[in-house]
């Protein structure tokens, strides 16, 4: 391992580890998983599973991690892959073990033929997180293992080849912005909320190892998105010290002309709010500016003289032609149409959305229960359904519990963005009264602005 531990340390840390390191790919329950990592959603097809056992060989990661995968159905070649990476501790690690059956996430997914795939790591309570959110303390490895894995059990090999778009939130920022320091070649784009890795030295952390920045990883977009809270306007409390380690991080990037920017979430502190309805509109951007135009190609590069810009931290977006600070201490964003939603963004996260939803498909009726699928709104996700019994609303179907930490939305989020468990299920049941008679039911979308879908066919009873 590249760092070194005392024998104190390491033998705590060892006291919550298992047996051998062991690949174990899988399409539904995995063994020897204790709490709380043995509750999870199963792992059929589109879905899949692996889980490695802890390791005790220097340099492998020393906590057990489960790896799941959502493959479209609509994809016979995937492109690319959506990483979705929790934060430190117990909470924020659990939270991965849904992050795969998010229908927004999956929207991004299937419109890039990409897959979606969430980490869960095992990190017991208390242990340091820079085992596995620094990845050369094993974490790459065992990535890259799960994707050559994977991609045997789903019949995609071409995973372990294809490029990547990191999402990483708090440590999961820490690893995906390591990521692209290692594997430049390999990164589509980077979402770093509230996690930044580091070029420095800290000497009030010196278990966090500096990174270098290789002249490839310029060439990368990355986003910076700390939360208000956490340095910019708030100078003191816990996470007080994530904007000073962001807007170093920044500058070093953009100092050599990285394409990097920041959006500022004007509304929270380290919880993840409403920043998915522009990290998921800044990843389909930088995807369709990136992706290799055919499979096996290379990373395509972006011109960043077609990118816009804004002050660090900023509010007002320009083009290069209108802007007039310093080019190296700017904010970068891709595009004016980009530029429109992040403005919208830093200021309340009201992110525009003009368009529908598409409306929900297969209704059938099965032992007195209405059922159906849906795919999410990419630009707002799916907020809610209503059921409609003739002209007439009967129910709205929508999450039992409020979203603690930003807009309605039918999974539900936990403080990692992604959904709560057990999943929510698209079903309504209906009355007893009528449940013997002939109606006609048909279910609308909702996204979380609001905007209706067009009403699905009819529903049929199977």
């Amino acid at each position: 391992m590249r760092q070194q531990f005392s024998a104190f340390i390491l033998t705590y840390l060892l006291a919550f580890l298992t047996l051998p390191f062991f690949a174990s790919p899988a399409c539904g329950p995995v063994s020897a998983q204790s709490p709380p990592y043995d509750v999870f959603p199963d792992a059929k097809p589109p879905y899949y599973r692996v889980r490695y056992e802890a390791s005790k060989e220097p340099g492998e990661l020393v906590f057990g991690v489960n790896y799941t995968i959502w493959i479209p159905p609509t994809a016979n070649k995937v492109r690319g892959i959506i990483v979705h990476q929790h934060g430190c501790g117990e909470g924020s690690c659990k939270s991965g073990l849904s992050g795969a059956y998010d229908l927004h996430w999956q929207a991004l997914a299937e419109k890039h033929h990409c897959a979606l795939m969430a980490p869960s790591y095992e990190q017991p309570a208390k242990a340091d997180c820079q085992l596995w959110c620094d990845p050369r303390n094993g974490s790459s490895d065992a990535f890259h293992q799960a994707l050559r894995d994977l991609g045997e059990s789903s019949n995609h090999p071409e995973l372990a080849d294809v490029p990547w778009a990191l999402w990483g939130h708090s440590g999961g920022g820490h690893w995906a912005g390591g990521m692209v320091l290692l594997h430049p070649e390999k990164v589509a784009a980077a979402w770093l909320r509230s996690g930044v890795p580091l070029f420095e030295s800290n000497p009030e952390r010196p278990a966090i190892q500096p990174h270098d920045l290789p002249e490839a990883a310029l060439s990368v977009p990355i986003m910076c998105n700390p939360g208000t809270k956490e340095g910019v306007t708030i100078k003191e409390g816990r996470f007080a010290r994530v904007w000073p380690a962001n807007e170093l991080f920044f500058g070093h990037v953009r100092a050599r002309r990285g394409l990097i920017g920041v959006a500022v979430d004007p509304l929270t502190s380290h919880e993840c709010g409403n920043q998915r309805y522009l990290a998921i509109r800044w990843l389909d951007r930088c995807l369709q500016l990136r992706l290799p135009k055919e499979l096996g190609g290379s990373l395509r590069e972006i011109d960043p003289s077609q990118g816009w810009l804004a002050s660090t931290p900023g509010f007002v977006a320009k083009s290069p032609e209108d802007f007039e600070g310093p080019i190296h201490q700017s904010t970068w964003l891709p595009g004016e149409g980009f530029a429109k939603l992040w403005m919208q963004y830093v200021k309340d996260t009201n992110v525009e959305d003009l368009t529908p939803p598409p409306a929900p498909d297969n209704p059938r009726i099965q032992n007195d229960r209405l059922l159906w699928s849906a795919k999410a709104d990419l630009e707002s996700g799916i907020g809610k359904f209503l059921i409609y019994r003739g002209e007439n609303l009967v129910a709205e179907i929508k999450s039992s519990s409020p979203n603690r930490y930003g807009r309605e939305i039918f999974q539900n989020l936990l403080y990692s963005d992604t959904p709560t468990l057990p999943l929510n299920r698209m079903e309504f049941q209906i009355p007893e009264a009528e449940s013997g008679e002939l109606h006609e039911y048909r279910i609308v979308s909702v996204n979380t602005v609001g905007l209706r879908s067009e009403p699905s066919v009819t529903a049929e009873r199977d």
